[in-house]
């Protein structure tokens, strides 16, 4: 079609129908048919809260992750040489071995294993691994012993107790690395 020029009929169609004039946007605007502009105010408040509520819940999401991924780093840089340091933990129950086999002599060449057994158990401490301690005679707990075996209690006080240690427990910070290995009384 070639340009049209408007004529007077389509002015007077114009002229009496007002919609013919209006934009979309300003149909979009435009309150919806049968509600006043209170109602129309009511629901941009209505969608205004919801956005709200979204974003805030959005962002406590995002903030919850920002923390549970900062603490699972931590985590991750505390406990990245547990496995060296676990096998390490081999070479200190060999020297604690050797110094009980070595106490009794007094000779001057043994004060040198003594003293890197010192520099070793001090390393192992640096580095977060602590030893459970001496755990005979006190009750048997699951999440930090692996019972080996049981044997009939010397005492009556002894039953379910730890009655012997045959190799100890460690741990990196305040997580088990090796679970002390216990002889429980029966």
């Amino acid at each position: 079609m070639e340009n049209q020029v408007p004529t007077e009929q389509t002015v007077e169609n114009k002229a009496e129908n007002p919609e013919i004039n209006q934009t979309a946007t300003e149909k979009a605007q435009a309150p919806e048919a049968g509600k006043g502009p209170a109602e129309a105010l009511k629901k941009l408040q209505d969608e205004l809260a919801e956005a709200k509520d979204k974003y805030v819940r959005l962002y406590a999401e995002f903030d919850n992750f920002r923390r549970r991924s900062a603490k699972e780093r931590l985590e991750l840089i505390q406990t990245a040489n547990e496995k060296l340091l676990r096998d390490f933990l081999t070479v200190a129950d060999d020297m604690d071995r050797a110094e009980k086999a070595f106490r009794e002599k007094s000779d001057k060449d043994l004060e040198g294993f003594f003293l890197i057994q010192n520099k070793f158990k001090k390393v192992l401490e640096q580095n977060g691994v602590k030893p459970m301690g001496d755990t005979r005679a006190s009750e048997f707990n699951p999440d930090l012993h692996e019972a080996i075996t049981q044997l009939p209690a010397p005492e009556e006080s002894l039953k379910g107790k730890i009655v012997d240690v045959v190799e100890p427990g460690y741990f990196l910070h305040d997580k088990v690395i090796r679970f002390a290995k216990v002889v429980v009384g029966a």
